[in-house]
């Protein structure tokens, strides 16, 4: 079972709650930000999951938007590959405003943003669960808990969340995204 780089489950919310797949292309060592006080942390080459939300049904905290978000990297970096797919992907299902792109540039603010942000980084797919239910917590938890994955930082990517961690890094191939992003669809959709 293959799985599409964008999948969107769920009704027809502007809200909800997504999975990204980055894909590190070479390994390196970041800081995430301010993150146990800048703390540098190894990153091997290999694919790494992200659980965040957007609870809004519009402006910047809706899902279109923080996902387009996502995949912008700040000054004149060029955006992720999938940027495009998305942008034209939401819009034939109507997720988000006709122009969903960041209004000024981007900031790196959450500590997905410092990984997101690297070029040796790329976003591969992005399961989007459309839902006003704040979802984000037990995704990260089915995620903390699979043989698959593993925590790289306890609580990275979860400052809202502080008892999950929130990205991951997962020793997955493409049979597991497909029957995870099965596996959401079945769990999540209204």
């Amino acid at each position: 079972m293959a799985i599409s780089s964008i999948h969107i489950v769920g009704g027809d919310a502007q809200a909800g709650t997504y999975i990204l797949r980055i894909r590190l292309k070479a390994d390196t060592t970041l800081q995430f930000g301010g993150f146990k006080k800048g703390k540098l942390i190894s990153l091997p080459v290999g694919d790494y999951t992200y659980v965040g939300s957007a609870l809004s049904e519009k402006g910047s905290t809706s899902l279109a938007r923080r996902l387009v978000r996502h995949a912008t990297r700040s000054g004149d970096k060029p955006p992720h590959t999938i940027r495009e797919d998305m942008i034209d992907r939401f819009a034939e299902c109507g997720l988000g405003p006709k122009n969903p792109l960041p209004k000024s540039g981007k900031t790196l603010f959450w500590n997905v943003d410092f990984l997101l942000d690297l070029q040796i980084a790329e976003i591969v797919n992005i399961i989007a669960i459309r839902s006003p239910e704040r979802l984000e917590s037990t995704i990260a938890g089915l995620l903390e808990h699979d043989a698959d994955t593993q925590i790289i930082e306890k609580g990275l990517g979860a400052n809202d969340a502080p008892r999950n961690t929130h990205i991951l890094r997962a020793n997955a191939d493409e049979t597991w995204w497909a029957s995870f992003a099965y596996s959401i669809q079945e769990n999540f959709s209204n």
